[in-house]
């Protein structure tokens, strides 16, 4: 009786082990699309911190890149990945092309990190990972309110911290959560 109920639990502490792994994964498995069109995921970056922000090039926040773009020069050797989902959502402020998108990227703004095909982040069209990111399942429910938004991803696939828009990416709020996540192993 007893080794059956050790077998027991052990079959349950697998199961729900799994359970877990399978809903922080499901932040990977998610297809996207690169900037230039490829399909992808975030499977490439399991196992590393992540920033995701959704941007604009026609936004009072666009000046952001800026600093994101230190920032993944800063912390990119030490793992960390920015990510950059352009978005036209608010205010038509990403109206061009993919083309276009990363053209304005690399001329205005010298971005390097990755950047990936336009997408929607709320309203009926909104992409998987957004809704991830912000459903009632998520440590930070609740809709992106505009371009710049950020969302800090642990190692783990987890959530870690939310950041709104007026938030910039030389904050020491979001430099001490990206520390803190490329600290935690």
């Amino acid at each position: 009786m007893k080794t059956a109920r050790l077998l027991l639990t052990a079959a349950c502490t697998l199961l729900m082990t799994a359970s877990l792994f399978a809903d922080d994964a499901k932040l990977y498995t998610i297809p996207l699309k690169d900037i230039d069109g490829k399909d992808t995921s975030l499977k490439t970056y399991a196992g590393k911190p992540l920033l995701i922000v959704n941007v604009a090039s026609q936004c009072g926040f666009t000046k952001q890149y800026t600093g994101l773009e230190a920032v993944w020069r800063k912390y990119k050797d030490q793992g960390l990945v920015v990510l950059g989902f352009p978005c036209n959502d608010f205010g038509a402020q990403e109206p061009g092309t993919t083309a276009e998108i990363k053209q304005f990227c690399s001329t205005k703004f010298d971005v390097t990190f990755p950047l990936f095909d336009k997408l929607h982040v709320k309203g009926e069209e909104q992409h998987p990972l957004y809704a991830t990111l912000t459903g009632a399942d998520s440590p930070a429910p609740g809709p992106v309110k505009w371009n710049f938004g950020k969302f800090l991803i642990g190692r783990d696939g987890k959530i870690i911290a939310r950041f709104d828009s007026k938030i910039t990416p030389d904050s020491p709020e979001l430099t001490q959560a990206i520390e803190a996540a490329l600290a935690a192993k």
